[in-house]
């Protein structure tokens, strides 16, 4: 795998769509003095974090996970595994963004827009392969998804000037 640097350099110059170059960064980060490097990663629009996690709110915020087994047990044993929960709460890091750009930059874009990985589906919306047609033709169906698409669908629609 590449390094955080080169990650970021290709998501943002080469998938980024041109009307988000300037806007959206990427962000990813470990901490050298934590004993197992761990660290945070976001999303950030015009300068402001609209999604954001750390490996550290795993703790501090399981009391917030759905009450339900089985997804307890997906979270604990695939925490690569990224919902709307997940995402709301923050509870990943910069290797859930590894691994999500791995698997987004390892299949095609179609693949990558109905990903069971949030991440790797907001990749997918900020990607330059996605045009005008495709993001009209998504609109109706993005009133059914979670809420992380739906706020970064708006960001590419009223980027791209579709109302």
């Amino acid at each position: 795998m590449s390094s955080w640097s080169g990650i970021r350099k290709r998501m943002e110059s080469e998938y980024l769509a041109e009307s988000l170059k300037g806007d959206i960064s990427y962000f990813a980060t470990s901490y050298s003095r934590s004993s197992d490097h761990e660290g945070r990663a976001a999303i950030r629009y015009k300068g402001k974090e609209i999604i954001k996690g750390c490996y550290y709110h795993n703790w501090t915020k399981a009391e917030s996970f759905p009450k339900d087994e089985k997804y307890e047990r997906r979270m604990s044993e695939e925490f690569a595994f990224m919902d709307d929960t997940a995402i709301k709460l923050g509870v990943f890091d910069q290797t859930c963004f590894y691994k999500a750009f791995d698997e987004f930059d390892n299949q095609s874009i179609e693949k990558s827009l109905y990903s069971d990985n949030l991440l790797v589906r907001i990749f997918a919306v900020l990607d330059r392969r996605v045009g005008k047609r495709k993001l009209i033709s998504m609109k109706e169906s993005v009133e059914n998804e979670p809420d992380s698409i739906k706020e970064f669908f708006a960001i590419r629609m009223n980027a791209e000037g579709i109302v």
